[in-house]
Order: structure tokens, then sequence, then C-alpha cells
């Protein structure tokens, strides 16, 4: 369904997915969080390779986008360990930090509104624990953050993001170019 959807080139590529999945095993990764989920594609390979007791916590703002994806979880038999939140990512982030969940999250994945990422990776650097994974989407963002335009605010946004990560002391970093770029911060 997500092909037939005006917006597919929002979902992540399938190289990326793997990625991530072969990530988040190798790491042991039990909670994860993917802030915008779109029609669930990746929310589902990091469902199919959590435990059994494991969470995704996906944000998504759309509801058509959810309505898409939940049969997709059902399907798989993985709707127990998916846990949508239809409200905005930072509110959901905010939440589980308010709810004690601070350094107890394994990976998140940044791929929502660009003009919040640096909010969002604040965010998840307050709840992923020592060893966990942030990787953010389009970092590369088909190369207007070369010298984004003035009027540009979401390549800019990206741009000054991937500047602050470069210097960021907190994190280990690798930046791919896979897909329209994935970062790769991990925390120490």
């Amino acid at each position: 369904r997500t092909m037939e959807d005006s917006r597919n080139v929002m979902m992540v590529a399938a190289e990326q997915a793997q990625l991530m999945a072969n990530l988040l095993k190798l790491i042991k990764g039990n909670k994860t969080i993917e802030i915008g989920m779109y029609t669930g594609y990746n929310t589902l390979s990091m469902a199919l390779v959590v435990p059994e007791d494991g969470k995704v916590v996906a944000c998504e703002i759309n509801e058509d986008y959810i309505n898409i994806a939940k049969p997709f979880f059902q399907e798989a038999g993985v709707e127990k360990k998916v846990n949508i939140h239809h409200q905005p990512a930072l509110q959901t982030l905010d939440e589980l930090l308010e709810a004690g969940e601070a350094e107890t999250y394994d990976f998140v994945f940044i791929d929502a509104d660009k003009k919040n990422n640096e909010n969002y990776y604040e965010k998840s650097l307050q709840l992923i624990r020592k060893g966990g994974i942030i990787a953010i989407d389009n970092v590369l963002w088909g190369g207007r953050v070369i010298s984004p335009d003035k009027d540009d605010v979401t390549s800019q946004s990206i741009d000054e993001l991937n500047k602050k990560l470069h210097k960021d002391k907190r994190v280990d970093l690798s930046m791919l170019t896979v897909g329209d770029g994935l970062t790769l911060a991990i925390k120490l």
C-alpha cells in the first residue's frame, strides 16, 4: 500500500531497514523508538528482530499512515511489540522521559519533520543507553545540505544538525551514504 501513496518517497530505503535490523540484532536491542513511522515498513522490520518481550515505540501524527501499518503488524504477529503513539513525537519523547525511561532504550530511528531533528536528537540522547544507537535519516538531503539556500529551512536544519553531530563528544559517529544518507550516533 505504501507504493500507492503519493508521498511514497518517504519510505525508508530497503537497505537502510535491513542495516538497522542487523544493528538491532548486533546490540541485542530490546527497546527501540521510531520517530516518524510513515506506513510502518521500518517499524515492522525492527519489531521482527526485537525479542518477544521487546517493544517498538512508533511515533506518527498521520492517522491514515497508522491505519495502513496496523494490518501488516497483525499479519506479521508483532502487533503486541509495536506501541503506536498518534501525537507529535516530541510529546511522546517527553512522556517517556517523565515516565522515568531515560537511558533505557537501545535504538532510536529519526525520520520525521527535519526542522525538529535537533530536538529529536537531544531527547533521544537522553532516552538511549550507553552503547545505544541513534540513526538519523536523510542527512545528505539530495545534496542540498552542502550549500542550503537561505530560504530552505529544512536543508539548513539538517546541515546544522550534521555540523553539531560532527563536534558532539557524547557520541561516536558514522555518516553512511546509504539511501539519502544515514548517520549512526553511538552514545558514549
